[in-house]
């Protein structure tokens, strides 16, 4: 892996005017929050890790005290998840393998770090706390250094279906929608069974332009629907420093590159849909890096979800790996099993 560059060397970004208006609306929503008793929790979601490192994700709340602080927030579903009040720019604390490293929640209080831990491959968990809260355990999949196969995974139209118009996708699966309501893809959960059992040790990747609010929501979908345990890489809710609007493109093709830099060694399967933007960017990325992909798979949207997602074609972007297409898990099944030499099923 590259080595991290010292925060105190990147220069602080001009912020956009809309990410400085919600950085003043957010202070005072915390301080009311603080002088009102409210008190921090953690809550973590499922990351990964390598030889002697791993990338902690988890996200500090502002909760009312008592009980299970951080149960509070995973229990929560639809539009109120988008009201919990984050804090941030607070020290958190990660340990594990008797090593300890303090770092710092960004302005979404989302804590995204890679600290020096070794720890064996397979899941694991390290600790991660903040001043007044209880510690929390925050899963992590470390890849063994001989694993030279993976897999990542879209959610939406990949995992589950939506059929709702990409402009009110986000809205609806964020602030209405929870879990119970959504309906898996037929076959999906039983494609990615196969390839577990088919690679031990390989690790799942769930790459979504979906917030951080809705983790809670996916990953009761992801088990409830017995999709393998893996980890989630979703981006934080509202401006950043330079747009108004965050783009879900450019997030997923940041974390495509990363997976590469992180894991040299690995060659991925690639599974999205062709609703929108994921042909193009994993055939972007498998050309950028062919040595770090293994093929691509794309789920073929019906023609009403085609419709709502804003027509469907084959993106011009191809690459030299092998592509299949089929509108369910099983019909992948067989077309990945049919291609010479691809043994990944």
């Amino acid at each position: 892996m590259e080595e991290l560059v010292p925060l105190a060397l990147i220069p602080e970004p001009i912020k956009h005017t809309a990410a400085r208006i919600e950085d003043w609306v957010h202070e005072q929503r915390e301080a009311g929050a603080l002088r009102s008793g409210r008190l921090p929790a953690i809550v973590s979601y499922p990351g990964y890790g390598g030889d002697g490192w791993v990338r902690v994700l988890a996200r500090v709340l502002l909760v009312e005290p008592g009980g299970e602080r951080g149960a509070q927030y995973e229990d929560v579903r639809g539009w109120r998840s988008f009201t919990s009040l984050t804090l941030n720019d607070v020290d958190v604390t990660i340990s594990g393998a008797g090593t300890t490293h303090v770092v710092t929640a960004d302005r979404g209080g989302v804590v995204d770090a890679i600290v020096r831990i070794r720890l064996e491959p397979g899941w694991q968990t390290v600790t991660v706390s903040v001043a007044g809260s209880a510690p929390v355990e925050a899963p992590v999949f470390v890849v063994h250094p001989d694993t030279r196969f993976g897999i990542v995974s879209d959610i939406d139209d990949t995992v589950m279906v939506t059929s709702l118009p990409r402009p009110l996708l986000a809205a609806w699966n964020a602030f209405v929608l929870d879990e119970h309501g959504r309906t898996p893809v037929p076959g999906m959960a039983v494609l990615y069974e196969r390839l577990s059992q088919a690679n031990p040790g390989s690790p799942f990747i769930y790459l979504s332009t979906g917030a951080w609010n809705a983790a809670p929501a996916i990953t009761r979908f992801l088990a409830r629907n017995l999709y393998p345990s893996g980890s989630l890489l979703l981006t934080d809710w509202g401006p950043t420093h330079d747009r108004f609007f965050r783009s879900g493109k450019e997030h997923k093709r940041a974390e495509l590159r990363r997976l590469a830099r992180e894991f040299p060694q690995m060659k991925w399967l690639l599974v999205g849909d062709n609703g929108q933007h994921d042909e193009e960017l994993y055939g972007e990325f498998a050309n950028a890096h062919p040595q770090n992909v293994r093929a691509v798979a794309i789920r073929e949207l019906s023609p009403q979800e085609a419709l709502l997602a804003g027509g469907r074609k084959h993106a011009d972007t191809r690459s030299m790996h092998p592509w299949v297409w089929s509108p369910n898990g099983g019909g992948m099944v067989k077309e990945l099993r049919a291609i010479p030499d691809l043994d990944v099923l």
